[in-house]
């Protein structure tokens, strides 16, 4: 049961609903600690994307795997349908898809059972792309290396002011779509302001997944994190 966004919220008191939000989250953070660790001794780099729907998360996958040296495995999040999934093991990597039916974002319980299934090989990245949410996944800690948000330019350039806690706890911002910046209404450099207004310590990258734009610079950094694990 997800507690944190009233999508299951059962018709109890507040007070019991906090506590049992508590308890939620603690039991995650206890298993998300033991991903961590079983994730350091294979040397796996795991990247969490995390997004609002349609920002683009799936095709900088595709674009990510068939350019990548370092073999990629995914474990793909959505409430229905194995499309993305399919998607992926295209682009040329091994994939396992969670239906999360009305649940609105992926628990390291989830992460723990696929990752048995993937079995990654050491020392190559592993890519969970939680449930387009921007509230939800950012609440619940996966065992990640690292959190990659991703935003898009047919967005808000104020998405990182209204879902603060998504970019707060968000190790590098993605902004997407460049391609399309000509035909939206969206203020490239307010977007980076009011990232950093959101997490100074944030890292930024521009992209177009489709176009190409930006793509160098991003799996620079990822080379670098396989490079220099956490």
């Amino acid at each position: 049961m997800c507690g944190t966004c009233g999508c299951t919220k059962p018709l109890i008191r507040p007070f019991r609903v906090e506590q049992l939000e508590r308890k939620v989250l603690d039991k995650n953070t206890r298993l998300a600690a033991e991903n961590r660790v079983a994730f350091q001794t294979s040397a796996l780099l795991v990247i969490n994307f995390m997004s609002s729907p349609g920002s683009g998360k799936t095709t900088l996958l595709e674009r990510t795997i068939e350019r990548m040296s370092t073999p990629v495995f995914v474990i793909q999040g959505d409430q229905a349908t194995d499309n993305d999934a399919a998607r992926v093991r295209r682009a040329g990597a091994k994939a396992v898809q969670i239906n999360t039916g009305q649940g609105c974002h992926l628990d390291a319980s989830m992460i723990e059972r696929a990752t048995k299934e993937l079995e990654p090989t050491p020392g190559s990245l592993l890519a969970i792309e939680n449930v387009g949410n921007l509230v939800c996944p950012a609440m619940f800690d996966l065992g990640e290396t690292y959190r990659v948000a991703v935003i898009s330019v047919t967005e808000g350039d104020d998405k990182p002011l209204k879902y603060p806690h998504m970019f707060r706890s968000s190790d590098l911002v993605l902004i997407n779509k460049l391609d399309l910046l000509e035909y939206c209404d969206f203020d490239l450099e307010a977007c980076h302001d009011n990232i950093l207004t959101m997490n100074p310590r944030a890292e930024i990258l521009t992209v177009s997944a489709r176009r190409g734009d930006g793509m160098d610079a991003w799996l620079g950094w990822l080379r670098s994190c396989l490079e220099s694990p956490a």
